[in-house]
């Protein structure tokens, strides 16, 4: 093999597919990115198995051919070097670098070695587009009420669902649960992907770009942004049926200011760590008023108040400060929408923007 490539196109490619190599799996050649020649461009790749990451950059090809090489090395050996010409070629197993003053040989392996990347029927496929930052905001959105729990996998992705001609995003922990409506399709679809591929997505878009294309089939989805693809399997398994657990209706409801709302929020949290982060909401009609409380047993104890635009009914509900705060924080509308019965029945919370699309419901704690 012997190319030229730009320094900072080359940077980019090994930044984004380095995320995912791995040596940590027992298999040292999953540490290493693939450089291969393909057609007038460089094909630089990495695989842990599960996800594998592709970048296409524009070469200048004087001679095909291919080698693995270690991913810290090269990534940071390239990232240091001067923004402009870097020339590159193969000799057995050994990979020469040159660029300006700058030279250097990284012993490599043969891509015989390296694992076959996955691909996809793309006739066959299930494919939707979507902008990059629709897919940014219901991925933030969904994400953080996925479960981190390994033992129950189907709960560990984000499930992508057609109902009534609608994209859904879902995801739930079992102790809260997010749904964002995306767009509407003509094509219909019930797959789960893993979390950590839908991360791995927003670490490669930047800001020059505008969509994404995502294809499934019966095992695999792909996410193309430009010149990066990444491919990962799906989670095997039946997503529980989450829509049964979203109340029809609330007896006590109220509008508060976001900003407000994770102010006492936080406050209250540093006097609940001692109790499961276990803080408690109260509305009171009379006052119009979002009372919040907490109790650390040697710490003491803390109340806040905060006003509310609208109110309807009067009751508490005790929930976990983090999942409020975590909602909080992918969220950009002014006010929130805050819904519960009393009791242990769910509290619902959504964006007061009309066009918000966005649900988020979280288990009370017994208090």
């Amino acid at each position: 093999m012997e190319i030229e490539v730009l320094q900072e196109n080359l940077v980019k490619a090994l930044t984004n597919v380095g995320r995912v190599a791995s040596s940590r799996t027992g298999l040292p050649i999953l540490g290493n990115i693939l450089l291969k020649t393909s057609s007038n461009r460089l094909l630089v790749a990495a695989t842990n198995l599960e996800i594998a990451s592709t970048n296409h950059v524009g070469a200048k090809i004087l001679k095909q051919g291919s080698i693995t090489i270690p991913a810290k090395i090269i990534t940071e050996f390239i990232q240091n070097l001067p923004k402009q010409a870097v020339k590159m070629s193969v000799v057995k197993s050994t990979l020469h670098i040159e660029c300006g003053a700058y030279t250097s040989s990284i012993n490599g392996v043969s891509d015989e070695e390296f694992p076959e990347l996955p691909g996809i029927d793309e006739k066959a496929a299930v494919t939707y587009s979507l902008s990059t930052q629709d897919f940014k905001e219901a991925t933030q959105q969904t994400i953080i009420a996925a479960s981190s729990d390994s033992t129950r996998p189907v709960l560990t992705g984000v499930y992508w669902h057609v109902d009534d001609g609608v994209l859904y995003f879902a995801a739930t922990d079992g102790y809260r649960l997010a749904e964002k409506q995306i767009m509407k399709v003509k094509t219909t679809i019930a797959a789960i992907v893993p979390v950590s591929t839908m991360q791995e997505v927003l670490r490669t878009i930047t800001d020059e770009d505008s969509q994404i294309e995502v294809l499934f089939d019966e095992i695999q989805v792909r996410f193309r942004i430009n010149d990066s693809e990444i491919t990962s399997k799906l989670i095997d398994g039946n997503f529980p049926d989450y829509r049964q657990l979203i109340p029809k209706s609330s007896e006590i409801s109220a509008v508060a200011e976001r900003s407000d709302v994770a102010r006492v929020a936080k406050i209250a949290a540093l006097f609940a760590r001692d109790s499961g982060g276990a803080i408690t909401l109260s509305v009171d009609p009379e006052t119009k008023n979002l009372h919040v409380h907490s109790v650390a047993s040697e710490l003491g104890e803390n109340a806040s108040s905060i006003p509310l635009h609208e109110v309807k009914g009067s009751g508490s509900v005790t929930l976990n400060a983090r999942y409020i705060l975590e909602l909080l924080s992918v969220v950009s509308s002014n006010t929130i929408n805050i819904a519960f019965s009393g009791g242990l029945t769910p509290i619902v919370l959504t964006p007061s923007e009309k066009q918000s699309n966005y649900t988020h419901i979280i288990m009370p704690i017994k208090s």
